[in-house]
């Protein structure tokens, strides 16, 4: 990732593309997504729930990130770093929903939020149709990195300070346009 004077981009193949606009179906995965956190507590008390807040990456000193959804500790106010982005501490789980980007989200953004020690990583891949989950963050990269398919149901770690349970299928199948 890096960062022009007001605009995030991210470097794949030597090329600087502009991050798409999110479609309708991306949208939905998010609200879906945000009623399960909410559902669970998370936008309570200890912790917040928020969309496009932006992550300071430790590599370079104008570096940051802005996940798609985002965990945060209720505190996050006392962790901004500057250009409303905040100190990767506060990060409990960063999520992304791929686009026409998805390399960046499945690769770059792996190394990215690693390095930023960021707890749980989750990729709703829908090019792939494929939910990842990556924990426990060490030397730039997730030592647990688990794929789940459409009938699954995966419980993200305690970690979040809740327990979420998320039905892969029913996320895809949010992310797909709808049929006419």
């Amino acid at each position: 990732m890096h960062r022009l004077p007001g605009v995030l981009v991210e470097i794949i193949g030597g090329q600087m593309p502009a991050t798409p606009r999110p479609d309708i179906a991306h949208t939905r995965v998010l609200k879906k997504l945000t009623r399960a956190f909410e559902a669970a507590g998370l936008d309570e008390d200890g912790t917040e729930v928020h969309r496009s807040i932006g992550v300071w990456l430790p590599d370079d000193p104008e570096d940051y990130a802005i996940p798609d959804l985002s965990i945060v500790e209720a505190d996050v106010d006392d962790h901004l770093v500057e250009n409303n982005c905040y100190d990767p501490v506060v990060f409990r789980l960063v999520l992304e929903v791929t686009s026409s980007n998805w390399p960046a989200d499945l690769r770059t953004k792996v190394i990215a939020y690693a390095q930023a020690r960021v707890p749980v990583y989750v990729v709703v891949d829908r090019k792939h149709q494929r939910l990842h989950v990556l924990t426990d963050p060490a030397e730039g990269t997730y030592a647990n990195h688990r794929i789940h398919a459409p009938g699954e149901l995966v419980t993200l770690p305690d970690t979040l300070g809740a327990k979420v349970t998320l039905d892969v299928a029913e996320i895809l199948k949010a992310g797909q346009p709808k049929a006419d």
